[in-house]
C-alpha cells in the first residue's frame, strides 16, 4: 500500500540559494497552494541490491501507473516512486525532493519525473521561472542518475480555474524547451494519451487500462537508460 510522506523538517535553503541562482534576478515568490496538499511515496517490498534502481516522480497520475510499471520492470530494476501535489512554482517542492531523497537514502540510476497538473494558480511564466529549481533538485538526490522527463496528459474536459488542454499544451511547451537544452530525454505521455481519451476515468486521471498503457511507455523509457549490466564472471 503506499506510504504517506510527512515532511516536518526544515527545507533545504543552499538548494534554494543554487536555484535562484539558476533562475537569474531575485523576484517576489508568490504562494498558490491548493486546498488539499499531500505527499506519497512507495517502493519495491524486497529490493533487489544487484539490480538498478530507478525513481517515479510525480503527482497521482504517476500513482496509478505505478503498480504497473513495478510490474513491468520486476526482474529488471527496483522501482520506487514519489508524488506530490506540489507544484513548479511552488517554493516548497526543491526542500520536499531533498528530504525524500535524504529519507530513501538510495542511489538511483534512473528518474522518470513530471510535475504540471497542479498549481494552477501560477502562471506559465512562473512554471518556466521555476522549472529549474525542481531539475536542480533532482540532480541533487540523484547526481548519478540518468533522466528522463515525462509530458503532462491531458484532461478530458477543461476546468476553469484549474486543468486545461490549452495550459497543459504551454507548459509541456515550456517543459521540452528546457529539457532539450540539457539533452534530456522526453517520454510523451501526452501524446500517448491523447489517442486514448476514452479511457478517463474521470476529467483528469485514466482508468485501470489507460494506466496500464501508461506504465508500458514509462518502463521501456526507462529501460532504455538502465545502463547495462556486467557480464557475470565465469
Amino acid at each position: 500500500m503506499p506510504k504517506e510522506f510527512s515532511l516536518k523538517r526544515p527545507g533545504v535553503i543552499c538548494l534554494l540559494l543554487i536555484s535562484a541562482t539558476i533562475a537569474g534576478v531575485a523576484q517576489e515568490r508568490r504562494s498558490a497552494t491548493e486546498k488539499i496538499e499531500w505527499t506519497y511515496s512507495d517502493k519495491t517490498a524486497t529490493p533487489n541490491p544487484a539490480l538498478p534502481n530507478v525513481l517515479l516522480i510525480g503527482d497521482s497520475i504517476t500513482r496509478a501507473y505505478y503498480p504497473a510499471v513495478a510490474e513491468d520492470l520486476a526482474g529488471k530494476a527496483n522501482c520506487y516512486y514519489f508524488a506530490t501535489s506540489a507544484s513548479i512554482g511552488d517554493e516548497r517542492l526543491a526542500p520536499q525532493l531533498a528530504e525524500y531523497f535524504k529519507m530513501i537514502h538510495v542511489r538511483f540510476d534512473v528518474v522518470h519525473f513530471n510535475n504540471g497538473m497542479h498549481g494552477w494558480g501560477y502562471t506559465e511564466q512562473e512554471y518556466r521561472r521555476y522549472f529549474p529549481e525542481m531539475l536542480t533538485a533532482v540532480r541533487a538526490g540523484a547526481p548519478r542518475a540518468r533522466l528522463v522527463w515525462a509530458t503532462v496528459t491531458p484532461v478530458r474536459k477543461d476546468k476553469a480555474g484549474s486543468a486545461t488542454n490549452a495550459r497543459i499544451d504551454a507548459r509541456n511547451a515550456i517543459a521540452e524547451q528546457i529539457v532539450a537544452r540539457e539533452k534530456i530525454p522526453v517520454d510523451d505521455q501526452h501524446a500517448l494519451m491523447m489517442g486514448h481519451q476514452d479511457l478517463h476515468a474521470d476529467d483528469v486521471h485514466f482508468n485501470a487500462e489507460g494506466s496500464r498503457i501508461e506504465a508500458a511507455q514509462v518502463a521501456d523509457s526507462i529501460l532504455k537508460l538502465i545502463p547495462p549490466r556486467p557480464a557475470a564472471t565465469r
